[in-house]
């Protein structure tokens, strides 16, 4: 049994984590810290400690591993609070402020002999194991391009800030996702080009980026913006024999908007018209075009990956050098923004 603890209790423990933990049986939730009590609005979990006095979380001898969901701008703090008290710890994303501070906290890990990692869900989105499935089937061929698109219509957003900060770009709260799912499955690229832009100018927001990751001949390209009435696809991946289009994108977030959660059979489960289409050539010439049914997404699987790392010693699926990479790009990408 791994038992945990969460430091916040916000949206992002009660919507993108409680939900998938309390699925599995190996995973015992104990303490939860809520900063400010007074703004409690998510229904506590019976059999759960609800407390403001954070030494009683850090202190507990029973729990193994803390886990961090709050806004950026404490990650570090806590990560490292978290590890002096020889505790394992889970980060919500983007994982720290800047890639030194991420060296410092995985060096103090290391030191300690503990794991600490980011909370990566979106490795196990729906579209994007999808995506993996097709192309190691082979039929598109040698890899060109492959396409991924996050976008929105929500310009009230931007419009609404009049600053510029770097943390709260668009860059930081949302390539952390796709960035890391790239990194994650193709690796360090031989070189990126950047194109991170403020749409409504200097001093504001920066509400759009489009990113290409070379690997040799294949051109992967991180795309969102703010500004997009019309979704582009979720993935479009040309290889030299075929191509394959995942129009929509994974349906987890959809349905815990929702409050539809895992218990049901066909959480977050793509129909039919959910599924993408693969066109290819096969080798008498013949053209074929056909449905690929998804593969079923599924958040909790960071958690089953750190259970085995901490209870059965198996490597961490994700990896200190991923993330510092990750980091490392969300800087270059918002530096020259004032």
């Amino acid at each position: 049994m791994l038992t945990i603890g969460y430091i916040g209790n916000g949206k992002s423990t009660n919507r993108y984590h409680l939900p998938f933990v309390r699925q599995r049986d190996n995973i015992k939730v104990k303490t939860i810290y809520q900063r400010n009590p007074k703004n409690e609005s998510w229904d506590r979990i019976p059999g759960v400690n609800y407390t403001s006095d954070l030494d009683m979380l850090l202190n507990d001898k029973d729990i193994q591993l803390i886990v961090v969901c709050t806004r950026q701008d404490s990650h570090y703090e806590y990560a490292k609070l978290v590890l002096e008290h020889n505790k394992h710890c889970l980060v919500e994303k983007p994982f720290m402020e800047t890639s030194e501070q991420a060296r410092e906290i995985f060096t103090l890990a290391k030191e300690k002999g503990l794991i600490v990692q980011a909370y990566q869900n979106r490795r196990f989105d729906s579209d994007f194991l999808t995506v993996q499935k097709v192309i190691e089937e082979g039929k598109l061929g040698d890899l060109i391009e492959l396409e991924m698109h996050f976008d929105y219509y929500r310009p009230e957003v931007p419009e609404s800030v009049h600053s510029f900060n770097p943390l709260e770009s668009f860059l930081y709260s949302h390539a952390c996702h796709t960035i890391d799912q790239v990194i994650s499955y193709f690796g360090k690229p031989d070189h990126i080009h950047y194109d991170v832009r403020q749409l409504l100018g200097t001093g504001r927001m920066n509400d759009y980026f489009d990113l290409d990751l070379y690997y040799g001949q294949l051109k992967v390209s991180v795309k969102s913006s703010y500004f997009k009435i019309k979704e582009r696809p979720s993935f479009v991946v040309y290889g030299k024999k075929g191509c394959f289009v995942k129009e929509t994108k994974d349906r987890q977030e959809e349905h815990l908007k929702m409050f539809y959660m895992p218990e049901n059979k066909d959480f977050g489960v793509d129909k039919l018209q959910h599924f993408g289409v693969l066109t290819y050539i096969d080798e008498e010439g013949t053209i074929h075009e056909e449905k690929v049914k998804s593969v079923n997404g599924d958040y909790g699987r960071v958690y089953d990956d750190l259970y085995d790392a901490i209870i059965n010693g198996k490597d961490k699926t994700i990896t200190d050098e991923q993330t510092l990479l990750q980091m490392e790009i969300l800087e270059t990408g918002v530096k020259h923004l004032k």
